[in-house]
């Protein structure tokens, strides 16, 4: 429930909070950003036509992500308690919406986001929700939520921005709602980790991924999204003490340096996806090639070179 208090959460000395957000026990402040007099433009509509309905207002913008140490949440399971809270306060709901009914990875890059690894969008599972209100005096009032969920954690942005009253927005972790998913005995809770391609990266060192797509004789990967990525984000995400380099692959078409070249350029722009698209931070991704130094399999026959034609993943230390 959101109330009024002095300060359960301190960020400025002997705040007078105008609500306050209550998240769940496990929570930790992994990002704070404000600034003001500034300008925050907030979705009110999801993707659709090449772009995201937006309103603008001026003013105060405090910014804030969260991290849930909870496996298993949904987004929706995160997001529902707060945006409760939110109507609560006597804010109107103008947005409301849930990964692919926003707009998938257009509407994610359309808004405004913290940059990772404080704050991580699972481009499948995320949901997200903007309010407004008139604030007496002072014009609009906007708070946008923004849930998304991994395997074994999930993470919440809160932007507070307008004419904000006294010193807006704080957050308690003092929830009472749920903090995990319970899941049947003998189920998995779907981990990363427990998908087949992560099993064979942690068991051999290295995993082919499968699922990408490049026009032939061209090093421009296509707009996915891909599966792989989604679990190789995920994975370093629950996994921080690790790297990862991407290796490209060709078949025996052509020379080696030309096809050195092109491996590499298909291996950096995977590694670039990772870092625009899933917040990677660069320095846990490497990107070579290897031409077609190493097949795994003939390149007599055109089932094997679509084979060797490839991007892996090899599984680095810190």
């Amino acid at each position: 429930m959101i109330r009024v208090c002095a300060a359960l959460f301190v960020l400025l000395s002997t705040p007078v909070w105008a609500f306050e957000f209550s998240l769940p026990v496990t929570a930790r402040l992994t990002v704070e950003r404000n600034t003001g007099p500034d300008t925050y433009t907030a979705p009110i509509g999801v993707f659709e036509n090449g772009a995201v309905p937006m309103m603008t207002v001026e003013g105060e913008v405090r910014r804030s992500a969260w991290r849930l140490d909870s496996p298993g949440l949904t987004p929706f399971q995160v997001m529902r308690p707060l945006r409760d809270q939110l109507v609560a306060e006597g804010f109107e709901v103008v947005l409301d919406c849930a990964a692919d009914i926003c707009g998938g990875f257009d509407f994610r890059f359309a808004t405004e986001t913290l940059p990772g690894p404080n704050m991580y969008v699972n481009i499948r599972a995320f949901h997200f929700v903007t309010g407004t209100r008139d604030t007496a005096g002072k014009g609009a009032e906007v708070v946008t939520l923004l849930a998304s969920t991994a395997a074994s954690s999930a993470y919440v942005q809160i932007i507070h921005a307008g004419g904000l009253q006294d010193e807006g927005v704080a957050v308690a972790t003092d929830a009472d709602f749920p903090v995990t998913t319970a899941t049947s005995p003998g189920t998995s809770t779907g981990t990363a980790q427990g998908t087949p391609l992560l099993q064979d990266l942690l068991r051999v060192g290295h995993v082919v991924l499968s699922d990408l797509d490049f026009a032939t004789g061209n090093t421009e990967l296509g707009p996915g999204p891909f599966a792989s990525l989604e679990q190789l984000a995920e994975f370093l995400v629950q996994e921080p003490a690790l790297r990862i380099a991407l290796v490209g692959h060709t078949d025996s078409v052509g020379g080696l340096e030309a096809n050195i070249a092109i491996s590499r350029e298909r291996a950096r722009a995977v590694r670039q996806r990772l870092i625009d698209r899933y917040a990677v931070a660069a320095d846990r991704l490497d990107a070579e090639g290897m031409g077609y130094l190493a097949p795994i399999a003939s390149n007599l026959d055109a089932a094997g070179r679509e084979q060797n034609r490839r991007v892996e993943a090899v599984l680095l230390s810190q």
